[in-house]
């Protein structure tokens, strides 16, 4: 089978490698239909690296997808040949002491797609998943719309794990896919203002069609300076979105006494620093979010209900045989990218 496989810094090309073979017990056999860029693929596209998970090459990247079944092994959770699924890309062994006490997403064991040193990714042609990571999607659901579950599974999860209330005001920094989960999950929970920051207009724009009170590109402007001003009392959660150290210093600045500083961005970087007296004299929360828990199947009802429209989400689509073009366009931020997708339904001959 083919798939498009990560070779060095910034280099990417399609290969042949040897089917994944049959299913085994409690496992699917998956074709893969689509398959979304996320901000973590372009990091180790980038630099190799998130942390200490470092690439050895060649790797195959990607974890957001959606697939149908081509095969189900014993014990396969009802699955059946033809099945659409949204796959979660987390893969739990649920029995060590994170699982059994419903921490699967910091499972001890814990084996991720796309994750180096754990399991390949899912740009390729087909995968093996075990049917518990596997979600049954109605036919009237795209296969764009299943792939894109992953990551609002992460919004979701965040504005759930910050236990905001009723007409809590509060800030996304960072307006990417992630973002605007956070923005259309942290609505749905009832948020009151809701203020966005990013540095690329097409993704405020979206943003503000989504429902932010205001949104700023913080390259033209002052947005602490702005969100202060029509909210002097300051804000109640700030979702930190895109990784950034001067994004943790402006929500520092725009919590309110006892307020709470969610991380879901990754950073680049090894260390996060801030002024301990402003942390502290607030009294200020700091909560990172690892990813998702139990969260793909509320997401993917949000969509099943319309309560989420991808259309304006995913922003560009490319075949299969431009993954790399798709992972260029996302790590240079080109054309007002938000999403972009990898349709492998279709092909185009280079």
């Amino acid at each position: 089978m083919k798939s498009y496989r990560l070779t060095a810094i910034k280099q990417m090309e399609m290969q042949e490698v040897p089917d994944p073979g049959p299913p085994g017990k409690g496992e699917l056999l998956l074709r893969i239909e689509a398959a979304g860029v996320c901000g973590s693929d372009i990091h180790y596209y980038t630099t190799g690296r998130i942390g200490e998970q470092v690439v050895d090459y060649p790797f195959t990247l990607g974890h957001e997808c959606a697939a149908t079944v081509l095969e189900a092994g014993e014990g396969g959770g009802g699955f059946v040949p033809g099945d659409r699924v949204a796959v979660d890309p987390a893969m739990p062994c649920y029995e060590c002491d994170q699982c059994l006490a419903g921490r699967e997403h910091t499972c001890r064991n814990l084996k991720f797609l796309g994750c180096p040193g754990q399991a390949g990714g899912c740009l390729s042609e087909m995968i093996i998943m075990p049917a518990k990571s596997c979600f049954k999607i109605p036919d009237n659901m795209s296969f764009a719309e299943a792939a894109f579950a992953e990551p609002l599974s992460t919004g979701y999860y965040a504005v759930q794990l910050s236990r905001i209330r009723m007409g809590d005001k509060i800030a996304i920094l960072g307006a990417g896919p992630i973002g605007d989960s956070v923005l259309i999950s942290s609505r749905e929970a009832g948020a009151g203002a809701i203020y966005v920051t990013d540095k690329i207009d097409r993704r405020l724009d979206i943003a503000s069609r989504l429902g932010a009170e205001a949104a700023y590109n913080v390259d033209r402007s002052d947005a602490v300076k702005g969100i202060r001003t029509r909210e002097p009392a300051l804000l109640d959660i700030v979702y930190e979105c895109c990784g950034k150290q001067e994004a943790f210093d402006q929500a520092l600045e725009l919590l309110k006494p006892g307020g709470k500083l969610m991380i879901v961005g990754i950073p680049e970087f090894d260390r996060w620093s801030f002024r301990a007296d402003k942390a502290r004299r607030k009294e200020v929360s700091i909560i990172h979010v690892r990813r998702q828990n139990g969260c793909m199947q509320p997401a993917l009802d949000m969509i099943r209900e319309g309560r989420v429209g991808t259309d304006m989400l995913i922003t560009h689509s490319f075949p299969f045989t431009k993954t790399k073009e798709a992972f260029d366009l996302v790590a240079a931020y080109r054309d007002g990218v938000l999403k972009a997708l990898v349709d492998f339904r279709y092909w185009i001959n280079d």
